[in-house]
């Protein structure tokens, strides 16, 4: 009897969580939200619309953030916004993965620990739920602006700002967490479990659901697809080895090179061992290819002379042979002056955690499509190869009212 009773009681929760978010009235293929980068700080910053009255936000993406945080206290305050309580489901969920932090008290509000992925830091935070309003949610009419009730988010201290880019009011979280911002769009709108990212030097955008309106069905067709491996909140890929101007390098004594995707890193880093393989084997090739080596540039290791149109190619082999990541050209140099570029792959230290970071620079003007319900990543590789980009691409869709 004791073992039925827990099984009816961990069912019951399990229906409480499933409708925690009311699906609306109808289903849709996404939503959006413009990115712009922010020069200052090399940050991706989004824009959100909520509370009453309806207000705008600006957040700074982070691919690995459990859920959206924010301050507030200043900029948009919404009079509508409602505390939620220590012993609700929907604090349970945001705790879920929050083992130390599961007890409640009664009539005592729900605190979180909204993470600053830009800073590392971490601070204590309410849980709170608010209207959003979500953009071109119905495929049938581009362009309508629908609400969304009871979205769950942090309000954090001003103080917890710090680092982010200037006007930024928090962090968008985009992990797996079941209350970060698209697991919410999935359950209360009804779309696909994926959402993709395509940064830009200038416009960018952020969707939840499906792509193809937005890009269309060559490029969305286009994609090469390899495992999504999340561990906590975060997004990594599995690379089995790197290649530059098609010579393979002997990284794979380092073991298996996990890569995590980051939006809060600006360009690629790599653990020390593997950045003194892979630096050594670029300047051979760019010698090779008579480029000149000029006085570095912090943070950079590698700065050359910018004449001259062309820079070697790296491949990240993922899978299999059939499977890369192509970086090349913008993708993989920094202009620091009209003489010199700088190569945009950094010398991480002994200690970084995972053996390659993908930052920013190297997933711009890439359509990346997360796909948490098939746990695959589907990549475009940079879409100047196919003579568009992320901006160009959006300005070229019914979507272009918007950026």
């Amino acid at each position: 009897m004791a073992s039925l009773s827990q099984f009816l009681l961990f069912f019951s929760f399990l229906f409480c969580l499933k409708n925690t978010f009311p699906v609306l009235g109808f289903q849709s293929n996404f939503a959006l939200f413009p990115v712009a980068k922010d020069a200052a700080t090399l940050q991706y910053v989004a824009r959100i619309s909520h509370g009453a009255p309806l207000g705008s936000t600006d957040l700074v993406v982070d691919l690995g953030g459990s859920f959206l945080w924010m301050d507030c206290n200043s900029g948009h305050v919404s009079s509508s916004y409602r505390l939620i309580s220590s012993c609700s489901v929907n604090c349970s969920r945001a705790k879920f993965h929050d083992l130390g932090s599961t007890s409640c008290l009664l009539n005592t509000n729900c605190y979180v620990s909204p993470y600053n992925g830009v800073t590392g830091s971490t601070s204590m935070g309410e849980l709170v739920e608010d209207v959003i309003a979500v953009d071109s949610v119905d495929p049938s009419d581009v362009g309508q602006s629908t609400t969304v009730d009871h979205f769950l988010f942090a309000c954090a201290s001003t103080f917890h700002l710090q680092g982010l880019a200037s006007g930024a009011k928090g962090m968008m979280g985009l992990g797996k967490a079941s209350i970060s911002l698209p697991s919410q769009l999935s359950s209360s709108i009804g779309h696909p479990q994926k959402f993709s990212v395509c940064l830009s030097s200038s416009t960018g955008v952020l969707l939840t659901g499906s792509g193809d309106t937005v890009f269309g069905t060559k490029i969305a067709r286009s994609l090469a697809y390899t495992p999504l491996i999340t561990k906590q909140n975060d997004y990594f890929i599995n690379v089995q080895s790197i290649k530059i101007n098609g010579r393979r390098l002997a990284v794979h004594e380092q073991g298996k090179l996990e890569a995590k995707l980051s939006t809060v890193v600006p360009y690629t880093t790599m653990v020390s061992s593997v950045y003194a393989i892979f630096s050594k084997a670029y300047v051979d090739a760019a010698t090779k290819m008579n480029m000149t080596r000029v006085e570095t540039v912090a943070p950079f290791g590698l700065c050359f002379s910018s004449k001259g149109p062309l820079v070697p190619e790296i491949y990240l082999v993922l899978q299999s042979e059939m499977v890369k990541w192509r970086i090349q050209g913008r993708n993989s140099m920094v202009k620091v002056s009209e003489e010199s570029m700088c190569l945009g792959f950094l010398d991480g230290g002994l200690e970084q955690s995972s053996p390659i970071v993908i930052g920013g620079l190297q997933m711009e003007d890439n359509l990346l499509e997360f796909d948490i319900g098939s746990s695959m990543l589907g990549f475009s590789s940079s879409l100047l190869l196919k003579e568009t980009t992320c901006s160009s691409s959006l300005q070229d869709s019914k979507l272009k009212q918007f950026f």
